[in-house]
C-alpha cells in the first residue's frame, strides 16, 4: 500500500494551534468550553486542542470522549460526561477526518438532547465527501478526493502525520 504524506507533524501542530485559536476567538466570553473528541483518533486531537487553548487563554476547557460506532452511527453513543456535565454550555465536537460527515452529523444529534448555549464542529482534514448537511466550523485542511482513497491520521508518542492511501 502506498502512502502519500499529506500532513506532517509540524503541520499538524501548526492546525492544532490554528483551531485553539479559533475556539479561543469563538468562546472569548465563556468561562468553560466542552471540547468533545470522536474516539479514537478525533480524541487525541481534541486532548491537543484543549491543551492549546488552555495555554493561550483562561478558557477552563471539559474534554469529553464520545464513542460512536462509525460503521454504524445510529447505534447508541457514549460520552465520558454525563448530559447534566455538558449542559447549558458550549461544545467543540472534534473529529479527524470529515468523509460523509455520518459521524459528525450524528454526534451533533446527540449533544442536542440537552440544552447547549453554543455548537462548533472541528476536524483536521474535510474530504468534502458529505452525505449529510454538516460542515466544519474549524477545519485543518479540505480535500478532494476519490472515494476510493483513504485518509488515515496517526498520532504516535512521538510522532503525528496523515496520509493518504
Amino acid at each position: 500500500m502506498n502512502k502519500n504524506i499529506i500532513l506532517t507533524k509540524e503541520e499538524i501542530t501548526h492546525i492544532t494551534k490554528r483551531i485553539a485559536y479559533q475556539v479561543y476567538e469563538t468562546f472569548v466570553d465563556e468561562k468553560e468550553v466542552v471540547v468533545a473528541g470522536i474516539a479514537n483518533s478525533g480524541y487525541i486531537f481534541a486532548q491537543k486542542i484543549a491543551k492549546m487553548v488552555e495555554e493561550i487563554s483562561d478558557i477552563k476547557v471539559l474534554l469529553c470522549k464520545v464513542e460512536i460506532n462509525k460503521q454504524h452511527p445510529i447505534d447508541a453513543i457514549h460520552t465520558s460526561l454525563k448530559a447534566e456535565e455538558y449542559a447549558h454550555k458550549s461544545i467543540v465536537l472534534v473529529d479527524d477526518v470529515m468523509n460523509s460527515g455520518a459521524t459528525l452529523i450524528y454526534g451533533v444529534k446527540h449533544f442536542l438532547d440537552v440544552p447547549v448555549k453554543k455548537f462548533k464542529t472541528a476536524v483536521l482534514v474535510d474530504r468534502n465527501h458529505k452525505h449529510f448537511p454538516v460542515k466544519a466550523d474549524f477545519k485543518g485542511i479540505s480535500l478532494s478526493t476519490s472515494s476510493l482513497e483513504h485518509i488515515q491520521v496517526v498520532f504516535n508518542e512521538d510522532d503525528a502525520y496523515a496520509y493518504l492511501s
